[in-house]
């Protein structure tokens, strides 16, 4: 592993791949797609896409140790529930979000404390989680929406800066991945998390704390989880239990189609951003072509596969080809020509 944090060329041009493909099809879409390029449209996508980025963030650089978090989609349904809930019962926006951040908190903490202190699978850990997260929620809410919340914030989460495409909210995103690209990739923090990912053991006799990091991963996740579940609310102007199902897949699709590799240990939060954004874009593409909701599910499933599969088959076919540049017999010297 580089002494910086970031992996092996092989993934970085994997990463420059996901970009160049973005830019692509971003052209492409400008060109070819009606009503792509209006102010209002990639407002609505940049909007859309935030929920994926915003969990995004923390997810990579669990997945970059090793572990996933398959919960977060319930950890927001129910941040949601609670915050609307909270609402109904006449408590000061202003007091309700703290505390929504706050239980998003305690689920990541409940999931870390599973996995580092018991020893439990991430993956089994969270898809209970998952399930146990949303029945609360639906226990929280049952099947009301509240809508009415404060103007103000409503046009924060789901508004845009004057005439521009830029929400409100993309601004205050950027300082957030500002803050983690320094974290995974500038810090002794981040190094130990590629460290931990190539190889839990090693990296702890090196004398790495492997499960204080991890915790404070899982809780980090259940924060930003939390965060997510009250942008949603309010960008979609609807606090339900349901909200936010499903968005699991779509970032872990998008973590991984960024090449950040699934067995941990390699990555960069550029591709796994660049990933998302990709995402994003070939969801508004076909809503905008419109492309069923079950077909969108279809292509983002086919995404999650090629994401898993891509990076592997271009390790295989480098390794083959060093491989036979290793085996092949070294070149034979030509004879000098003869002194006359």
């Amino acid at each position: 592993m580089p002494e910086s944090g970031f992996p092996a060329s092989r993934v970085v041009r994997w990463d420059t791949a996901v970009g160049a493909l973005l830019v692509v099809v971003l052209l492409l879409s400008f060109a070819t797609v009606d009503g792509f390029g209006n102010a209002l449209n990639l407002s609505f996508l940049i909007g859309n896409t935030l929920p994926i980025a915003l969990i995004a963030l923390p997810m990579t650089l669990l997945v970059v140790s090793g572990e996933i978090d398959l919960s977060v989609a319930s950890t927001a349904g129910l941040s949601g529930a609670v915050m609307g809930a909270l609402w109904n019962q006449g408590m000061a926006i202003e007091t309700i979000i703290p505390l929504c951040l706050l239980l998003g908190v305690v689920c990541g903490l409940v999931n870390g404390l599973l996995v580092t202190r018991l020893g439990l699978p991430s993956l089994a850990v969270t898809i209970g989680t998952l399930a146990a997260y949303r029945g609360i929620a639906q226990i929280v809410l049952g099947s009301d929406a509240v809508t009415d919340f404060p103007g103000p914030y409503l046009e924060f989460a789901a508004g845009r800066i004057g005439d521009t495409f830029v929400p409100y909210a993309f601004p205050p995103f950027l300082v957030l991945l500002a803050i983690a690209v320094v974290a995974l990739h500038a810090t002794p923090f981040g190094r130990s998390l590629f460290a931990i990912g190539a190889g839990e053991e090693a990296a702890r006799f090196a004398g790495l704390r492997v499960k204080r990091q991890k915790l404070i991963l899982f809780t980090v996740t259940g924060l930003m989880a939390s965060l997510t579940g009250v942008f949603w609310a309010l960008h979609y102007a609807s606090a339900r239990y349901d909200n936010a199902t499903g968005l699991e897949l779509s970032v872990v699709a998008a973590v991984l189609l960024g090449g950040i590799d699934f067995d941990g240990g390699k990555g960069t939060l550029g591709g796994a951003i660049a990933g998302v954004f990709l995402l994003g874009t070939l969801q508004n593409v076909m809503s905008l072509l419109s492309v069923s909701a079950q077909s969108q599910i279809v292509v983002t499933g086919v995404l999650l596969v090629v994401s898993v599969l891509g990076p592997r088959v271009a390790r295989r076919i480098a390794a083959a080809r060093a491989g036979r540049r290793a085996a092949a017999p070294p070149p034979v010297p030509e004879a000098p020509a003869p002194i006359p």
